[in-house]
């Protein structure tokens, strides 16, 4: 007779991990336009990048009026002269059941009283054990947990009891190796007793470089330790693309893997190799610009990730280094249907420039040089390799589409 597997049960309102190829938190690379790609793409689950218990408390929950996300900000002192900073922004249709937020905390009241703004809008809240970072460590968060069990503990049993059994939602814990597979043993142990339904191992050491290879050895323990107590156990480190993921599934019996740096490079990365793997560059850059625009994403982070997107010997990498607007990254890039809407949301966000501010841009298919540029201005060029100020021209006057169009369009 077969023993049926253990499981912790899932709430109404929350999702099972088990085998999903998900995204990782990531700082900056996983903000909302990388999440909607990666679900695009194949993604089964997105986690947001790690938000700070302190950040949170005290935001705004609104619905843009634009874009129909939701987003929390937290609004200056005088509302009358500046704009909110967006603290976190969600999509609430295509993120339905599918988005877990995590957080960065120290302490279980602090954690409990920033889920719970977020509860209703996200399928399970996990909590940051891993990071390294003196950020985040410095103030007792991320990896730091991992040398005070008895907080991490409480802090996971405060969210089960408060946050998770209110709104219906999984609890998850994302933590690193430990030094022996003795100390890994006696920790996974008591995470799992808290009522988590979910714990992802990044498999590396807090001390771990980022470059070197993941460790694996202790993986096989954590997974049976959870399949034990019903939990779910995620793997994450060196996960390459879904093909891989679903291989190394398989080979250390874990309920799903996690895919971090490759998916920071290429979203397309959840596309298996048979329905056409990785997306050219240049078509990805244009998704990830008309996904960008149509969420209203803060602009650094936009030309972050497209930098991340193009290749550093590509032209484009160059231009849209040197981009200070949405407008000008739609000249670098060639995209002119995009001109309306990017000047739309330029407005918005108030990065309009004045022409003596706006840098030489012109765009990848190098249809005009800095140095004609630079002449028809009455400028002698630069040095080799660098550019004088030279006003762009303002974008068409035209109707500017519906941004719900546009991200229709894009996801």
């Amino acid at each position: 007779m077969t023993t049926a597997t253990k499981r912790v049960p899932i709430p109404r309102n929350g999702v099972d991990y088990r085998g999903a190829v998900v995204l990782a938190p990531m700082v900056r690379s996983g903000e909302l336009p990388t999440r909607l790609l990666a679900l695009r793409y194949g993604a089964d689950l997105v986690w947001g990048p790690e938000t700070v218990d302190k950040a949170m408390i005290g935001t705004t929950r609104r619905v843009n009026p634009h874009t129909s996300t939701v987003e929390f900000v937290r609004w200056p002192s005088n509302r009358e002269r500046a704009r909110p900073s967006v603290i976190f922004a969600l999509h609430p249709v295509q993120e339905d059941r599918r988005l877990i937020f995590q957080m960065g905390t120290a302490s279980p009241e602090l954690a409990v009283e920033a889920a719970k703004l977020v509860a209703a809008d996200v399928a399970g809240i996990d909590v940051n054990a891993g990071c390294p970072k003196p950020f985040s460590t410095s103030g007792g968060m991320g990896a730091a947990l991992l040398r005070t069990p008895d907080r991490l503990c409480a802090i996971l049993e405060a969210l089960v009891t408060q946050v998770g059994a209110a709104y219906a939602i999984g609890i998850s814990v994302k933590i690193r190796l430990l030094e022996t597979a003795e100390m890994t043993e006696s920790l996974v142990r008591r995470l799992c007793a808290t009522g988590i339904t979910g714990l992802t191992v990044h498999c590396r050491m807090t001390a771990t470089r980022p470059r070197e290879r993941a460790l694996r050895d202790q993986l096989p323990l954590i997974a049976r330790l959870c399949r034990a107590h019903g939990v779910a156990c995620v793997m994450n480190g060196d996960v390459r693309d879904r093909d891989d993921a679903r291989q190394l599934m398989r080979e250390y019996d874990v309920d799903g893997a996690m895919i971090a740096t490759c998916a920071e490079a290429n979203p397309s990365c959840f596309r298996t190799a048979a329905d056409g793997g990785l997306v050219p560059w240049r078509e990805l850059a244009t998704e990830y610009l008309t996904t960008a625009l149509a969420v209203d994403n803060k602009f650094g982070n936009t030309k972050f990730l497209l930098n991340q997107f193009i290749p550093g010997k590509q032209s484009a990498h160059r231009l849209v280094q040197a981009c200070r607007s949405y407008a000008d990254v739609v000249r670098a890039l060639g995209v002119e249907p995009l001109a309306a809407l990017a000047a739309e949301v330029d407005e918005r966000l108030g990065l309009q420039l004045r022409p003596r501010e706006a840098p030489v841009i012109k765009s990848a298919s190098g249809a005009e040089t800095a140095a004609a540029a630079g002449r028809r201005a009455g400028r002698q060029p630069g040095r080799p390799g660098t550019t004088r100020a030279h006003p762009i021209s303002p974008a068409p006057a035209t109707t500017n589409p519906p941004a719900e169009q546009a991200f229709a369009l894009s996801v």
